[in-house]
């Protein structure tokens, strides 16, 4: 009999004391903010769980007869029983093999496949730590990761094997040897059995590093059985068809394919050769796609498209993730797609999803990034006096969630930083909550351009320099004044053939801001530094900007 893991739903209401505002989730006593949400029950923390054990107790008896995975580049698909069979036989064969026991690090360089997936389960229900990084980085890049994660083997392609240290055992998935492990053999009816608890680590994912030095994060299998866990109490009753378009080794697509297979979902995985909006919207079209998950980048390239000749009709969500999207790339998207619901949401890789967007009324909600996910609580608090603040105002967004980090790995100093006293996480975004309880991003706290004594976000710029037409991408960055400490400067990406001159930006933004907030230099460039998730590298805009002395005020 297969064991599950519930028990009776309360709602939030139920459990929180009379100072509880149910219409913005602010309790004036705690100076908290708590989830509108339903409660949704855990399994409790002193139960021996992995995640995998979790999600395929989550999965229906029989198992469903659709795909699990379908890879749009080759075709080829694998069903629950086979990928469930394989995530075992992996399991075993790796165990036996390749000597892999609970608390190894693997250290994982790997483009999106078919085989990750079943690579990630296998080796989390061992209670080997995944350390997934980018294929893109440099050899100096990865040897630190490394070293950092204190990795012991390595899961490569022989495409990536080549930039990692001589001295690390690796296995590459495009070898007979590891393809013959996802097949039964004698070694797969072996017990793989392990106790791993849900404070156990799953996975070591790596901070963006935007603003300074790369910082490992680990976080525990109970906050990816929680993050799971939400969005299985709210889930469709008709099958979704998700196509994921972010790389499997960022905390935003490694979490959101966790999820579909927890919730039976059939995921479509895009190849290295997708590299054009139109080939994404000829696979949603080709296989009926319910749900696609971009990021911002590329709900604005769905919004600049010239023709439209794409079957969408099945498609009824695009969930944006990973980077702020604009609310002028979000009208147009709306003004393009009316059929469409544009979900947008907040997390990060330290605390896991923090907010979200669950149907038409709160999707309506352009400026936000939705509400408060299920068992989450946040305190908003003033960055310079420490005072915990109220509906409407702006501070440091602290978290409390089970899906929260266990902290960063061997880094003491950032802990410090990270955490309060009292298990706070401080996240460093400058966010306020509204009277429904909606969640609003403004900057990163660390982002904040101080001219004179104002301090200026350059989201907001960059939100405003967006909806010109001209612009294609845009990025806002400080530039050292000797008399007013720091003055913004715009990198604008045109639009292909137009004249939009610097003069001409300048005014454009100065008409819809205050006047301290006003763009006072611009430079076009071909391309704004970002992440593999959309987020603008703002430690590389530099390179792009001559930082000297400019005395136009």
């Amino acid at each position: 009999m297969k064991e599950t893991f519930s028990t009776s739903s309360q709602t939030l209401m139920a459990l929180l004391p009379s100072c509880f505002d149910p219409r913005s989730g602010y309790c004036n006593k705690s100076k908290t903010f708590h989830s509108l949400r339903k409660a949704v029950p855990l399994p409790p923390l002193s139960v021996p769980l992995s995640f995998p054990a979790f999600a395929f107790s989550l999965l229906p008896s029989p198992l469903p007869s659709h795909p699990a995975l379908l890879d749009a580049f080759t075709g080829k698909t694998i069903s629950y029983p086979d990928f469930i069979s394989s995530v075992r036989s992996l399991a075993a064969n790796l165990q036996h093999h390749a000597a892999i026991s609970k608390g190894d690090v693997a250290f994982i360089l790997l483009p999106t496949g078919i085989d990750v997936p079943i690579l990630y389960l296998a080796l989390l229900s061992l209670g080997v730590v995944l350390s997934p990084a980018n294929p893109a980085s440099t050899p100096s890049e990865i040897a630190r990761l490394v070293n950092l994660s204190k990795s012991s083997l390595a899961f490569a392609t022989s495409f990536t094997t080549h930039k990692l240290p001589d001295n690390l055992p690796t296995i590459l998935l495009d070898s007979l040897q590891f393809q013959s492990f996802l097949r039964s053999d004698q070694n797969s009816n072996a017990s793989t059995s392990v106790e791993i608890f849900q404070s156990d680590i799953a996975v070591i994912q790596y901070s963006s590093g935007t603003t300074g030095r790369i910082k490992a994060a680990a976080l525990p299998h109970r906050a990816f059985i929680a993050m799971s866990a939400g969005f299985h109490a709210l889930r469709p009753g008709r099958l979704e068809v998700t196509l994921l378009c972010a790389p499997l080794f960022h905390s935003f697509g490694f979490f959101f394919i966790l999820k579909s297979l927890a919730l039976g979902e059939s995921t479509v995985l895009p190849s290295l050769r997708m590299n054009r909006i139109t080939d994404i919207l000829e696979v949603v079209e080709r296989h009926k796609v319910t749900l696609l998950m971009v990021p911002p980048p590329l709900v604005v390239a769905m919004t600049k498209l010239e023709v439209m000749k794409y079957d969408l009709d099945a498609l009824e969500m695009v969930m944006c993730g990973g980077a702020p999207l604009s609310i002028a790339a979000a009208k147009r998207f709306y003004k393009r797609f009316a059929q469409v619901l544009l979900a947008q949401g907040y997390g990060s890789t330290e605390g896991g999803g923090i907010s979200r967007m669950i149907g038409p009324e709160e999707c309506n909600r352009l400026k936000s990034a939705g509400r408060l996910v299920e068992n989450a609580q946040v305190k908003i608090v003033d960055p310079n006096t420490g005072k915990t603040l109220s509906v409407g105002q702006t501070g440091e967004l602290w978290l409390k969630s089970p899906a929260c980090m266990t902290g960063y790995i061997g880094d003491d100093e950032a802990n410090a930083a990270a955490f309060d006293s009292d298990g706070w996480l401080r996240t460093g975004d400058l966010c306020y909550i509204d009277e429904d309880g909606f969640v609003y991003v403004v900057d990163r706290l660390k982002e904040l351009i101080k001219y004179k004594a104002y301090q200026v976000p350059p989201a907001e710029l960059e939100h405003v320099l967006h909806s010109h037409p001209e612009v294609v991408d845009a990025a806002v960055m400080p530039i050292p004044h000797e008399e007013v400490g720091q003055i913004p400067a715009a990198l604008v990406v045109r639009r292909e053939g137009s004249t939009l001159s610097e003069t001409e930006v300048i005014d454009y933004v100065a008409k819809q801001v205050a006047p301290y907030k006003k763009i006072r230099r611009v430079l076009f460039v071909n391309r704004i530094p970002k992440s593999p998730s959309g987020k603008i590298l703002r430690r590389e805009l530099a390179n792009h900007m001559l930082c000297s002395s400019v005395s136009r005020l």
